[in-house]
């Protein structure tokens, strides 16, 4: 009677999403943040795995790690596979809940962007609820819960709303006080602390020679900069998609014309969702201008 091999043993499913993610990124610490778990983690599922092989899949060097030549070729293919589950996955939660959108974006456009929008959208689609988690850095669409991101992006792609350029906003008080961007010197001038270089790239371009830079608070947040600088804390170099209800509102003005344009855009994309469907109809209700 013919005697059956014995079963394999299965490898377990978190460890190759965690390869597959180290791989893929190549370090262990981005695919830590990808996945929401700590590089401790992805190093025990690592090593579990690599227990369970035998051969090693990265070899550790003093700057990272590497792959080796087993993980070269085992990469492409479990990319792929977890590539079709995302998408299997975000067509169940579709299904599951069609009028649910679930949007990704920076805390900025979110707070600045995108919730003065959300008044109008809910008054021409009230049966579909929108869903927006702040992030610094874009989800991988191909995996992570979400239909649409709105972020800033190198160059000019397709998905681009409009150009991103940047100049100084302040209260109308302020204002009244500045005649030429060299008075720009005498003045508190905040910045956010993720796009520091604001004001010395204005000023290389408005002021050549003259070192023009933040002097006054930092802040975390964006929306608090414009805060602070409605309240008449300091002169802010406002991003034009930003600050555009503010100064629509006259709460905000700027006080010069010379605008600068940065080498990015602000940007909408989702994932290839099915024409008709709640997605497609907020992407493009956003895309008209909201």
């Amino acid at each position: 009677m013919p005697v059956a091999p014995p079963r394999p043993k299965d490898l377990p499913l978190n460890a190759l999403r965690a390869f597959e993610a180290a791989a893929r990124l190549g370090s262990f610490v981005q695919a830590a943040a990808e996945l929401g778990v700590t590089p401790g983690a992805v190093t025990a599922h690592i090593k579990g795995l690599e227990s369970i092989l035998g051969p090693t899949l990265f070899r550790r060097t003093a700057r990272g790690v590497e792959l080796t030549k087993l993980g070269r070729s085992a990469q492409p293919e479990f990319t792929a596979a977890f590539d079709a589950l995302g998408r299997a996955a975000q067509g169940l939660r579709a299904e599951a809940a069609p009028q649910i959108v679930h949007i990704a974006t920076l805390p900025a456009l979110a707070q600045l962007w995108l919730s003065p929008r959300l008044p109008g959208l809910r008054a021409v689609a009230p049966e579909i609820e929108i869903s927006i988690t702040a992030m610094e850095h874009p989800p991988n669409l191909k995996r992570a819960p979400f239909h649409l991101c709105l972020f800033y992006a190198d160059g000019a792609p397709k998905t681009a709303l409009a150009q991103d350029e940047i100049f100084p906003v302040c209260n109308p008080a302020m204002a009244a006080k500045l005649y030429q961007p060299t008075d720009l010197l005498d003045q508190s001038r905040l910045t956010d602390a993720v796009w520091a270089d604001d004001w010395a790239t204005w000023g290389r371009a408005v002021l050549p020679g003259v070192d023009l830079h933040a002097n006054g608070p930092a802040f975390s947040l964006y929306a608090l900069a414009v805060d602070e600088a409605v309240n008449g804390a300091g002169i802010l170099m406002g991003h034009g998609d930003l600050v555009a209800k503010h100064l629509a509102s006259g709460a905000l003005v700027a006080p010069f014309e010379l605008r600068v344009s940065l080498p990015r855009s602000l940007c909408l994309w989702a994932a290839r969702p099915a024409q008709g469907s709640a997605v497609t109809r907020v992407e493009h209700w956003l895309r008209s201008g909201g």
